[in-house]
C-alpha cells in the first residue's frame, strides 16, 4: 500500500525523479526552487504566488465567461426566461466572479495556522447551513431540489462550502488522530460518522452528486494521510455498497442508468436519455475544429442546462475536438500542479497544508472528471458543474477560495524555504 501511494504521489507529483536531492535535503521535486540561489531574478519571485498557475486558473474563468454568455444568449427566447435579458446570466456571472474575487483575496491573507484553528467550527457550520436548505421558507428549491439560500444578489449552495469544509476538516482529523491511524474505530470512524451525516443532508436535497465529490475527497485524504491498506479498503468498500444500494432503492436514479446505457432508445431519448443525447450531438457537430464561436445549434433550447452542467457540450460543438482536449489539458495540468504544491508543504512537515492543498487538487480534478464523463456519454448524467468555468455563483466563489488557500500554501512554502517562518 506505502508503494501505491508513493506512486500516486509520483505520478501527481512531478516529472523526473521524485527522489531528487536537492540543497534543502528534501525528497521531493520542488519543481525548480532549487536554482533560486543561481539566478538573479528567482528570490523576487519567491515572494510572490505562483504565476503559471494564476495564469492557468484565469485562463479558464475567462474562457467560461465567454461561453456561459454563447451558452446562454438564446434562453430569452424561452417564454420561461422572457423577462430576461441576453445578457442576464453573463452579467450574474461576472457579479459572481468579482465577488469570488474579492473573497478570494481575503482568503489569501489568511495563514494555514488559522485554517486548522477554524477546521472543526468551518464544518459544523457547512452542516447547519446544509440543514437550513431543507427549512422551508430558508431553503429555495428548483426543479425539485432544495439546494440553494436566496441571498439577494445571489444563492448560496451550501454544498459547495461543505466540499472545502470536508477538506480542511479531513486534513486536520488526520494530524489529530496520525498517533491511532492504525486503529479503525479511534481513527477512522469518527470521520466515516462525519461524513455520513453530511450525505444524509445532502441526500435529502436531494444532491448525490456532490455527496459522492465529498465522499472521495474524504477518502483521498485519508488515503494520502497514511491510512493502512485494510482500513482503507474496508472503508472503500462499504462507500461502493452504500452507492450501489442508493440507485437500487431510487427507481429514477435507476432510470438514470438504463437511460446512460441506452440514451438515444424510443423510451428514453425523450426522457432521462434527453440531455446526454443531445450532448452527444453537439459534440458528434462540432467534429476536430467546431463550427465557431457562436456557431452552437444545440444551445437554442435543445440541450437544457447548457450553461452549467454541459457547458463543455458547448464547448464541444462550438470549438470541437481540440477545444474540448484543450480544456482537458488545462485541468489536468491544474490538478497536478496542486497536487505538486501539496508534497513541497509535506516535504516542509507542514502536513495539515499538505493534505489541504491535495484535497483541493482532488476535489477540483475528480469533479471536472465527472462534468466531462457525464458530457462525453462515459459517465451517468450528474449534476455537477465544471469548475471555474460553469455559470453558478456559490461554486465560482468556492472554487476560487481553494484556489487561494493552495496559493497561500504555495507562498508558505516559499518563504521557508528561503529560511522564513510561514
Amino acid at each position: 500500500m506505502q508503494r501505491l501511494r508513493q506512486g500516486l504521489s509520483g505520478l501527481l507529483g512531478g516529472a523526473g525523479s521524485a527522489e531528487a536531492a536537492t540543497p534543502h535535503g528534501l525528497p521531493v521535486n520542488l519543481g525548480g526552487y532549487e536554482f533560486a540561489k543561481n539566478s538573479p531574478g528567482a528570490a523576487a519571485r519567491l515572494h510572490g504566488v505562483d504565476q503559471a498557475l494564476v495564469w492557468v486558473v484565469v485562463a479558464l474563468l475567462m474562457w467560461g465567461m465567454v461561453m456561459v454568455y454563447s451558452a446562454s444568449i438564446a434562453m430569452p427566447d424561452n417564454p420561461r426566461f422572457a423577462r430576461y435579458a441576453q445578457t442576464h446570466f453573463l452579467t450574474r456571472h461576472i457579479i459572481s466572479l468579482l465577488l469570488g474575487g474579492a473573497v478570494a483575496v481575503l482568503a489569501f491573507q489568511v495563514p494555514m495556522e488559522t485554517w486548522e484553528k477554524w477546521a472543526r467550527p468551518m464544518f459544523v457550520t457547512g452542516l447547519v447551513l446544509l440543514a437550513l436548505v431543507l427549512v422551508p421558507f430558508i431553503g429555495k428549491g428548483v426543479n425539485g431540489a432544495r439546494r440553494w439560500i436566496s441571498l439577494g444578489v445571489m444563492n448560496f449552495q451550501p454544498s459547495e462550502l461543505a466540499k472545502l469544509a470536508t477538506i480542511i476538516y479531513a486534513a486536520d482529523y488526520m494530524v489529530r488522530k496520525m498517533e491511532v491511524k492504525e486503529r479503525f474505530f479511534k481513527a477512522v470512524w469518527p470521520m466515516g460518522a462525519a461524513v455520513a451525516l453530511t450525505g444524509v443532508l445532502l441526500l435529502a436535497e436531494p444532491d448525490m452528486g456532490a455527496f459522492l465529490v465529498i465522499a472521495i475527497i474524504a477518502m483521498g485524504i485519508l488515503f494520502l494521510g497514511g491510512v493502512n491498506a485494510r482500513m482503507f479498503f474496508m472503508i472503500l468498500g462499504i462507500l461502493v455498497f452504500a452507492f450501489v444500494m442508493m440507485i437500487m432503492l431510487s427507481p429514477w436514479r435507476r432510470e438514470r442508468i438504463f437511460a446512460y446505457l441506452d440514451p438515444f432508445s424510443a423510451e428514453h431519448a425523450l426522457g432521462k436519455g434527453y440531455q446526454l443525447s443531445h450532448s452527444l450531438i453537439a459534440i458528434g457537430r462540432g467534429e476536430v475544429w467546431g463550427v465557431g464561436l457562436g456557431g452552437s445549434v444545440e444551445k437554442l433550447h435543445w440541450l437544457p442546462e447548457a450553461h452549467t452542467d454541459f457547458l463543455l457540450a458547448v464547448i464541444g460543438e462550438e470549438f470541437g475536438l481540440v477545444g474540448v482536449t484543450t480544456v482537458i489539458c488545462l485541468f489536468l495540468w491544474l490538478a497536478r500542479r496542486i497536487m505538486v504544491i501539496g508534497r513541497q508543504s509535506i516535504a516542509l512537515d507542514k502536513v495539515f497544508a499538505g493534505l489541504v492543498a491535495q484535497g483541493v487538487g482532488i476535489w477540483i480534478g475528480f469533479q471536472a472528471f465527472i462534468n466531462m464523463g457525464v458530457n462525453l456519454g462515459a459517465l451517468p448524467t450528474k449534476g455537477l458543474t465544471l469548475p471555474l468555468m460553469s455559470y453558478g455563483g456559490s461554486a465560482i466563489m468556492m472554487n476560487l477560495v481553494a484556489i487561494a488557500i493552495v496559493l497561500r500554501i504555495d507562498s508558505e512554502n516559499k518563504q521557508m524555504m528561503r529560511g522564513g517562518r510561514a
